[in-house]
């Protein structure tokens, strides 16, 4: 041991130059490995996307649109919206339905229902021009409670009421509330109440004093022929164009029966006197008999009676109760 040591322990002749000698070099550090991760995509930031809606809704009615206004929907303020337009329709009420201003031999002939077999004093000519509507008119009907009003549908989507034998303005009212050409017109038994129906599919009940909309009947066909029931003026019956005939009640606005046979357009309806029975006459038919052409109804049974020929009329009178004969 003491020759190993002192074999290791002398100094070396670098020492003894006085110069030592270099430290080993530094480990190469082992190669680890190390997952990649990579940034995080870069976003540039993006400005708050621009609100077009309240300017849509300002200007989608048809309003102008200011400068001011515009400047400020860009700056985000609120700008107060007018509320949605309404349709507009002129003015229903134009002259009276009154018969304060008609002549008084007609009033007295009007208001007298002169009995079987004698004579009036009714003029012997007696005519009137009413003119307003613009395009063609498809029906007119009398009032059965006021004799001096009659009501008119035209083609150019109205209903005009007709004070006829005023001596001043003899138009009291135009009923705009059609959207399309108006088919038919009938005034209510009992009330000073009109029904129409038309080709935009629908009837509508209106106040003849008011000239108010009282309710709609919605129809999946074009309403060719309305008839308000004798017996009941709470109910009517309309026909179409694709050959449906329905019973509608006004109080509740539903049809309460449907009569249905394969059949064309309705043309005309009538009812018996009770109203128990009514009879429909078609153009066309589906099934190509022509015997369908005029069918006679059970409303209670929703059946029909019986299919007539289109010259055998004979039967239509006999079931109206009418008087004439053949």
């Amino acid at each position: 041991m003491d020759l190993l040591s002192a074999a290791y322990g002398a100094a070396s002749d670098d020492d003894a130059d006085g110069t030592s000698a270099s430290p080993p070099p530094p480990k190469r550090p082992r190669w680890g490995f190390t997952p990649y991760l990579p940034p995080p995509p870069f976003t540039t930031p993006q400005p708050a996307p621009p609100q077009p809606a309240p300017l849509l809704a300002a200007s989608s009615s048809g309003r102008y649109v200011s400068k001011r206004e515009r400047a400020l929907l860009a700056a985000g303020s609120e700008v107060p919206r007018p509320p949605p337009l309404e349709p507009e329709f002129d003015s229903p009420v134009i002259g009276s339905l009154t018969d304060s201003n008609i002549r008084a031999d007609i009033l007295r002939s009007l208001r007298c229902q002169p009995k079987p077999g004698s004579t009036n004093n009714t003029p012997l000519k007696l005519s009137v021009s009413l003119r307003s509507h613009t395009k063609a008119v498809n029906c007119v009907d009398w009032s059965p409670s006021h004799g001096h009003l009659l009501a008119s549908a035209g083609m150019d989507h109205t209903v005009h009421i007709w004070n006829v034998w005023n001596k001043g303005n003899t138009i009291s009212r135009v009923l705009k509330h059609h959207t399309a050409a108006v088919k038919d017109v009938r005034w209510s038994y009992h009330q000073p109440v009109l029904l129409s129906g038309g080709f935009d599919c629908s009837s509508r009940l209106v106040d003849a004093e008011e000239g108010k909309e009282i309710r709609v009947f919605k129809e999946d066909q074009a309403v060719e022929v309305i008839k308000f029931n004798p017996s009941n003026s709470n109910l009517f019956m309309s026909g179409g164009s694709k050959g449906s005939l329905r019973l509608w009640d006004i109080r509740t606005g539903l049809a309460t029966k449907q009569f249905d046979r394969s059949l064309g357009t309705i043309l005309d309806i009538e009812f018996s006197a009770d109203g128990k029975q009514f009879i429909s006459s078609t153009d066309t038919t589906r099934s190509n008999v022509s015997e369908n052409t005029i069918i006679i109804w059970d409303i209670l049974r929703q059946v029909p009676l019986s299919n007539q020929k289109p010259w055998s009329f004979t039967v239509v009178l006999a079931v109206r109760g009418d008087q004439r004969t053949q």
